[in-house]
């Protein structure tokens, strides 16, 4: 892209005005440059104006364009005084922080999830906090899915493309990956419980992997709700999906639903 020319005008006496000549883009101060382009859409800023000079190229790798771009777009209070490691990460990444996972609370039934196994008298979703039950820490959450005495296990595979993110960001700034589950026993009965983990390449090939132990809590817990979290990190290019898997079932072998409970699982971007 070329410079292109513009006249400045100096300064004007009534209606009449004054040029020195002609200038260039380039004669402007750094602040007005920054200012200016802080305007101009994030992808247009890297993949076109990053392009066009030296100059160019310094101040669109730099913090002041993307710090003011993630005031402007209100990712942070106007605070001087707060300094992330990589501002250009934080502005791509900011609106992309949500979880991927559909349904992760039982609120529309199994939608979205695949039943892999559907063992003893089947999954099921109950409202907490259930019989024998404790109720979520955040009080928000209302349902959960439960496992039964066979084996039950059900996936969800997220496109990561699809829901905003892009081959360079993940070959080359690899942000981190952050999967996360709760689980809890009933009070009167045992069960298991485990988490696994993918991420996928563009042909369902695995890059990275995390599979959990196998948690066993014995009958007459306290049925309190735990976290599971694992965070992914420098796992390499190529990874475009991600497949999130849970399994349990109870101990005891006992008719119903005495299981494994299993909600607010989540997959986040992180900046």
């Amino acid at each position: 892209m070329a410079r292109k020319a513009f006249e400045v005008a100096s300064y004007g006496v009534g209606n009449k005005f004054t040029f020195r000549g002609m200038a260039t883009i380039g004669d402007l101060h750094d602040d007005v440059l920054v200012e200016i382009l802080s305007h101009v859409p994030a992808k247009e800023l890297v993949l076109v104006c990053r392009l066009v000079c030296r100059v160019w190229k310094e101040l669109v790798d730099g913090m002041h364009i993307w710090k003011w771009k993630c005031l402007r777009e209100r990712y942070f209070k106007r605070n001087w005084d707060l300094f992330p490691e990589d501002w250009k990460k934080i502005y791509f990444l900011q609106p992309l922080k949500r979880n991927l996972l559909k349904n992760p609370c039982a609120e529309e039934n199994f939608q979205f999830w695949t039943l892999d196994v559907n063992g003893g008298d089947e999954w099921k979703i109950e409202n907490l906090p259930g019989a024998q039950g404790k109720t979520f820490p955040n009080g928000i959450v209302k349902r959960y899915f439960v496992t039964s005495y066979g084996l039950c296990r059900k996936s969800q595979t997220i496109d990561l493309v699809a829901n905003g993110l892009w081959g360079k960001l993940l070959d080359e700034i690899q942000p981190k990956i952050v999967v996360s589950d709760w689980y809890a026993a009933r009070h009167d009965c045992g069960c298991i419980y485990s988490l696994a983990v993918e991420l996928l390449s563009e042909d369902r090939t695995p890059i990275r992997r995390y599979k959990s132990e196998l948690v066993t809590i014995p009958q007459w817990s306290e049925a309190k709700w735990n976290q599971m979290t694992h965070v992914f990190e420098d796992y390499g290019p190529g990874v475009r999906y991600v497949h999130f898997s849970h399994e349990g079932k109870d101990t005891l072998f006992w008719a119903g639903w005495y299981g494994v409970r299993v909600t607010n699982s989540s997959v986040t971007v992180e900046p």
